[in-house]
């Protein structure tokens, strides 16, 4: 009985520190401000999470909006609302709602998803159509699968070239998205200066992306995992994101003293 009592008890060690604390928590903001081709505002864009229930389950909701603003507003508007309902404990997503309005191309999109049936219902509100979809195993909606990221990534062991994947359902279909970690690299943010971890997530080259690997992203190397700089080489153009005001952290954010 002795030996399976310390078997047990290094079997709790080994858990406690394997898990990792949770990144965020209701009350986290960000706020981002988005250049075009390095220079020319485009717009802005924001993520708050925030307490709730669905179906009386406890939940994370995550609410993301983007716009563009100023003159970029007159020639080429966009508004885009993304919202997901996830698990606390799994982060898993219940329901996403996808609603953008990008120069006139819209969608109007709920996806609910049954996790163990591993169904996905969307609910296509612009063409009045819903369908179902069989999805993979512990399938992410795109806002989702940031914050279980966040959660899930060692980045104590990190190596470079170690790549992540999870399953993922955006609009009708199922694919691997997979992100790359590149290294590591102290940034310069209108915060001060703060060491960074750089991913590359695979994205599909085509009519918005030059290539898939046309995205790269500074987090924070601390507990947050703050997404700090995101870069991407468009068909035409570049833009990039850099964080503007932040608040809610769940944890302290280190600025680099020199």
């Amino acid at each position: 009985m002795k030996k399976y009592y310390v078997l047990f008890l290094m079997l709790l060690v080994l858990v406690s520190t394997s898990a990792q604390e949770p990144a965020f928590e209701d009350g986290e903001w960000f706020k981002f401000r988005i250049s075009y081709s390095g220079w020319w505002k485009a717009g802005e864009a924001t993520l708050a999470v925030t307490n709730d229930t669905y179906k009386g389950k406890s939940v994370y909701y995550i609410k993301g909006k983007g716009v563009t603003t100023g003159m970029t507003k007159l020639f080429f508007g966009v508004e885009d609302y993304y919202e997901t309902y996830i698990d606390k404990q799994s982060t898993l997503p219940y329901r996403f709602i996808r609603k953008i309005d990008e120069g006139g191309h819209t969608k109007d999109k709920v996806i609910d998803f049954d996790q163990k049936a591993q169904v996905a219902t969307v609910n296509d509100k612009k063409h009045n159509e819903i369908t179902t979809y069989k999805t993979d195993p512990s399938i992410h909606d795109m806002v989702s699968s940031f914050y279980y990221l966040r959660n899930s990534i060692d980045t104590k062991n990190l190596k470079e070239g170690d790549e992540t994947v999870i399953n993922m359902f955006f609009d009708q279909e199922n694919f691997k998205f997979k992100l790359k970690f590149l290294g590591r690299e102290v940034l310069k943010t209108k915060f001060g200066k703060v060491n960074t971890l750089i991913f590359r997530p695979y994205v599909q080259a085509g009519r918005v992306f030059k290539e898939k690997e046309s995205l790269t992203v500074w987090i924070s190397d601390d507990q947050n995992k703050i997404p700090l700089q995101i870069k991407a080489d468009l068909a035409v153009g570049s833009l990039k994101a850099e964080i503007e005001a932040y608040k809610g952290l769940k944890h302290p954010f280190y600025i680099i003293q020199d």
